[in-house]
């Protein structure tokens, strides 16, 4: 990968901000001050949509999903116009890291899956488009979020790679390779058939 046309510090930059955006635990401030206490103490201990879910509130949920999918559009988005495609892909591996990692909360936070389809969009809809499409598919056939992602993540990277876009797909696959590892537990789950399922609050 080629970043010799970006300067270095606009790429640590990409990549810190991007850091940043990605790791504001939303998924645990909402529900907080929602009253509903700590989302990591119920069903998978999970800070993502999926668990917040389990609180029984949609509206929170939805939400959750909104502003973990936007803190990886909106970085990847500003780093892609201002600056170029080199470090927009630093920017979404920061907000990815971020998420997973945040600095925050001791480097223990999501599964990125919001995140990585708001990475997608601040590329442009088409990157999203194979995401969203095998996500819905998957999730209505089977209502397995985890299936669903890890599967769609498989499918937009191969995606990327058919449409001729070659230094986009190293990115996704070092997230899809994250989301799989972050997903390890759930995969083990899904082998053994005690996978919660969509809407659970198991």
């Amino acid at each position: 990968m080629d970043f010799a046309d970006t300067s270095p510090v606009a790429l640590i930059l990409s990549l810190l901000i991007g850091y940043l955006s990605g790791s504001v635990p939303y998924g645990l401030l909402l529900t907080q001050m929602a009253g509903l206490g700590d989302v990591r103490k119920i069903g998978s201990g999970n800070i993502g949509a999926t668990n917040v879910l389990r609180t029984g509130n949609k509206k929170l949920a939805a939400l959750t999903v909104l502003l973990d999918g936007l803190k990886g559009t909106v970085p990847v988005a500003l780093a892609n116009h201002f600056l170029g495609l080199d470090a927009a892909i630093l920017a979404g591996l920061g907000a990815f890291l971020g998420h997973l990692y945040p600095v925050w909360l001791r480097f223990k936070g999501g599964k990125g899956i919001a995140t990585f389809a708001g990475i997608s969009l601040g590329y442009s809809w088409h990157v999203l488009l194979p995401f969203a499409v095998v996500w819905i598919a998957m999730a209505v056939i089977f209502r397995y979020s985890s299936l669903a992602a890890l599967v769609a993540s498989v499918a937009t990277t191969v995606a990327i790679f058919f449409v001729g876009l070659p230094k986009l797909g190293i990115l996704y696959i070092v997230l899809t390779i994250l989301v799989f590892w972050k997903h390890r537990q759930n995969i083990s789950r899904l082998l053994a058939g005690t996978e919660s399922k969509i809407g659970s609050k198991g």
